[in-house]
């Protein structure tokens, strides 16, 4: 039998404090029981040599930073990442972990290593993204190869990679019910959006080429009197390609802890999204967060969206702008004042939370720390 308090070793392409959602969630769950370590992507600075650095904070995750020279060909970069890596793993006194893979570009450096156990946690299918390695789906498959379980952050996902491996978990991400619950309750409206007329349309999560910018336009354009709030940091597309639009309010990235007090003064939360390769097999994390919220939802026909939340009436689906705009109209009459859509939304979030998609994962390892021995490969 192997530690069943491995320490764990998180490889990611999110960072720690970019926007909180799937790995921030997990890694602080298993933070209480082991010893995690996310390790970022580097930061190429003016740094004269490699070097590490690592902060801790209260939720007991070790962030590690690799800062690279600015110089340094994708050799060099891997060799580093290994070095310092390395580096921390002998430091730390950390034998046999298990390796978390959010993202496969991280085998080149971490092969090498002799892991307890090998996670790939499939969050998104990274290979569709705007600006993606191509050397992504070749990792991929090694990654596939190597892995001793792979989650998916979403049912679409799931059946994209379940015959690709012998041993695939459908985990669609989740919500902490409590902390967005808080939004039904008297919160101040913060003062970047205080001065907002009424009703107050809102998105929040990162504005990237997911997002259908002629929607919102066109949204923002038929109905002038709404007010359309969107928070997030703005990547891989130019803000000033970004539609502008009196209505349209671009308030820039808020923290975890802030969400609420924004949603408690929405009238409907909004996913505008694209309907395109990159949004193929997306799980957005906000719709049950929009949803613990008491916020009338209205969405692009996204397929992990559409099943469950459309099918259940939960979700106003609409893709085109005259629908779309129908959509929010209808939201707004008749779910904001349904107590009984309210009751179909709290009874499905009763079976939904991160401490069970956490705890199902943690007994996916225990069960595999237990048979003590890697079984990795293919279907």
């Amino acid at each position: 039998m192997k530690n069943p308090s491995a320490d764990l070793v998180c490889l990611s392409h999110l960072r720690w404090n970019f926007v909180y959602q799937r790995p921030q969630h997990l890694m602080t769950r298993h933070a209480r029981h082991r010893r995690v370590f996310f390790l970022e992507e580097p930061v190429f600075n003016g740094v004269s040599r490699p070097r590490l650095d690592i902060q801790v904070g209260d939720d007991r995750v070790r962030v590690a930073v690799p800062h690279l020279p600015r110089d340094m060909d994708a050799v060099d970069v891997l060799a580093a990442q290994r070095a310092l890596l390395d580096e921390l793993l002998e430091r730390e006194d950390v034998r046999g972990p298990i390796l978390w893979y959010y993202t496969p570009l991280a085998l080149p450096f971490t092969e090498h290593l002799e892991p307890g156990l090998v996670v790939y946690d499939c969050m998104d299918e990274l290979s569709a993204f705007r600006g993606a390695s191509p050397r992504l789906l070749h990792e991929e498959e090694r990654l596939l190869q190597r892995a001793d379980v792979v989650f998916t952050g979403g049912w679409s996902l799931y059946e994209a990679k379940r015959h690709r491996h012998h041993n695939v978990q459908g985990l669609p991400s989740s919500v902490d019910v409590a902390h967005f619950r808080r939004a039904r309750t008297p919160l101040a409206d913060p003062p970047d959006q205080a001065a907002l007329a009424r009703p107050r349309l809102g998105f929040f999560g990162v504005i990237d080429e997911r997002m259908d910018q002629e929607l919102l336009a066109a949204v923002a354009d038929r109905r002038p009197d709404w007010q359309i709030v969107l928070l997030g940091p703005v990547v891989k597309v130019d803000p000033a390609e970004l539609p502008r639009r009196p209505n349209l309010h671009y308030l820039g990235s808020k923290a975890y802890d802030q969400l609420p007090a924004y949603l408690a003064h929405w009238d409907v939360a909004l996913m505008p999204f694209a309907r395109n390769h990159a949004t193929r097999f997306i799980s957005p994390t906000k719709t049950p967060e929009y949803l613990a919220a008491g916020r009338p939802v209205v969405s692009t026909s996204i397929r992990d969206v559409v099943r469950p939340y459309g099918e259940r009436g939960l979700v106003r689906i609409a893709d085109r702008p005259d629908a779309f705009v129908a959509a929010v109209e209808e939201a707004m009459e008749r779910d904001a004042t349904s107590a009984s859509w309210l009751e179909r939304v709290d009874a499905f979030l009763a079976d939904t939370s991160w401490d069970r998609t956490w705890a199902q994962t943690d007994a996916a390892l225990n069960e595999l720390l237990r048979r003590g021995s890697r079984q990795s490969g293919p279907h």
